[in-house]
């Protein structure tokens, strides 16, 4: 059945080039239904020539013709980008969104039939390394959660989470995460620069630790991250003394403050855009 579903994607941006891949490389959907809208042409002309999809101008189209339809654009475009197509929707269809920040409530108002699901996958999606997340409105509908397994399988981990709060902390901290290790990684490969090496050198230096320490973590499932870190750390050694400053100056609480203030945005989102759909409806009465 997976063969023989069309696939709509509203958005051409990046996540949607790295869920294309994964779907054309994986060989479960055929390149030529999987069909791809956006506002401007050249993201759509990328597609076309590298994965051989379809293209289509109008969104509506994508509604119309595909089986599944993904809205990958940002949150503030959401609104703009559905305007006027809420009632092309079918109850049968799949309609899975990417936007950040807007949770099933607001979902609804805007696309009234529809099988609802909240995806997020973040950035190492593009090398098959990612975490993608997920929610379905309708959690006991089995058909959908086993074809988010089979769609995006290739791309990473594939989690079902239970409720949207869960999917919340799972986007901050696996896909706005992702963007809070690179910080770190810069503050490393910065230090290591300093000490004479070269930016090509440091770098390799940086990724290879990162990519080690999280591979050992990943293996070593039976023993706990606190214990890998002790076997590092001996008492009164470098990195015991390296450690001991980090907690000194609670890095631990710095990192806690930056999952609650990507939070905070996250809400931040969802209130402006119940306040942009009251616009939209405002408008549809009042033109």
């Amino acid at each position: 059945m997976l063969k023989s579903m069309k696939i709509g994607f509203i958005g051409a941006g990046n996540m949607t080039q790295a869920l294309v891949k994964g779907l054309v490389e994986s060989n479960e959907i055929k390149a030529d239904h999987i069909f791809v809208s956006n506002r401007t042409e050249g993201k759509l002309v990328k597609l076309s020539e590298q994965f051989h999809v379809q293209t289509r101008s109008h969104n509506q189209e994508i509604i119309s013709e595909c089986d599944v339809v993904i809205i990958a654009v940002k949150p503030q475009d959401f609104s703009s980008a559905l305007e006027g197509l809420t009632a092309q929707f079918n109850k049968n269809q799949i309609v899975i969104s990417l936007a950040a920040g807007i949770p099933f409530d607001s979902l609804e108002k805007q696309i009234p039939s529809g099988r609802l699901v909240r995806l997020m996958p973040n950035t190492p999606s593009l090398i098959g390394r990612g975490v993608i997340g997920f929610i379905c409105l309708d959690e006991t509908d089995e058909f959908v959660t086993s074809l988010m397994e089979d769609l995006f399988g290739s791309l990473g981990y594939v989690l079902q989470v239970d409720t949207e709060d869960q999917f919340d902390a799972l986007m901050i901290s696996c896909s706005s995460g992702t963007g809070f290790i690179f910080e770190m990684m810069m503050y490393w490969q910065d230090w290591i620069e300093e000490r004479g090496f070269t930016p090509e050198i440091a770098r390799k230096m940086t990724t290879e630790t990162f990519l080690g320490a999280s591979m050992l973590a990943s293996q070593a499932t039976e023993i706990e991250i606190e214990e890998l870190q002790s076997r590092v750390a001996s008492k009164k050694g470098i990195a015991a003394a390296g450690l001991a400053s980090m907690r000194e100056l609670e890095i631990e609480r710095t990192l806690r403050i930056s999952f609650e203030k990507a939070a905070m945005r996250a809400q931040e989102i969802a209130k402006s855009q119940k306040y942009a759909l009251g616009l939209m409806r405002n408008k549809a009465f009042f033109p």
